[in-house]
């Protein structure tokens, strides 16, 4: 194959405030829409086979307006889910439990959603990566783009790199933003992190 686009989905009202968005299906904000079509010449630069989606509106929004073609919704691709913790910020979180930490500890099982623990997100992601996998190998040297979200995109990259789950800390990724997973001499890298048109670009141009 030829590299995995990893492309956060466009800001959100929640991804501005740091709150917690698993299930709650919020839609993309102004900014959200201006990053995703922000992506279309960033994208336009290679060949993508195929495309893989959460099932969640921001990331089939941002798919849409940054003009990939026929994504293939992949509910493996689900953002983690946050159980108790849905739609609260860590700083919230820590006020009661001062060393929580996500990549260690989980969340909190809530009323209605269970939430998942890190090892629970791996194993999804460890699917994903099979399926990405098994394409490529019908597929020659065309790309893989993945739209998703934070936390289960941070997962994905740690379980390609070979490393644990809690390797996921160690990324960042920006909202409207991709990021490209390779090879080099046979072995899993880091091509590039959070390539996308500079914000202060396009809110210039009236984008």
């Amino acid at each position: 194959m030829g590299e995995l686009l990893l492309i956060r989905h466009g800001e959100t009202e929640w991804s501005r405030s740091g709150q917690h968005t698993s299930h709650t299906d919020l839609p993309l904000t102004d900014l959200g829409e201006r990053q995703a079509r922000a992506l279309v010449p960033v994208l336009a630069e290679r060949t993508v086979g195929l495309t893989l989606v959460s099932p969640l509106l921001r990331a089939r929004r941002t798919a849409e307006l940054a003009g990939l073609r026929a994504p293939r919704v992949t509910p493996d691709l689900h953002e983690w889910d946050y159980g108790a913790y849905e739609g609260i910020t860590t700083v919230e979180i820590r006020r009661t439990r001062p060393d929580w930490d996500l990549w260690r500890d989980g969340v909190a099982p809530g009323d209605d959603h269970p939430g998942e623990s890190p090892s629970e997100v791996a194993d999804r992601a460890d699917r994903v990566l099979a399926e990405v996998a098994a394409a490529a190998s019908r597929m020659g040297h065309d790309d893989i783009a993945l739209v998703a979200h934070s936390h289960f995109l941070r997962v994905l990259t740690a379980r390609y790199l070979g490393l644990p789950v809690t390797g996921g800390e160690l990324f960042q990724l920006a909202t409207g933003a991709v990021s490209r997973l390779g090879r080099e001499h046979g072995k899993p890298v880091v091509k590039a992190m959070n390539i996308a048109i500079p914000r202060s670009m396009f809110e210039a141009a009236g984008c």
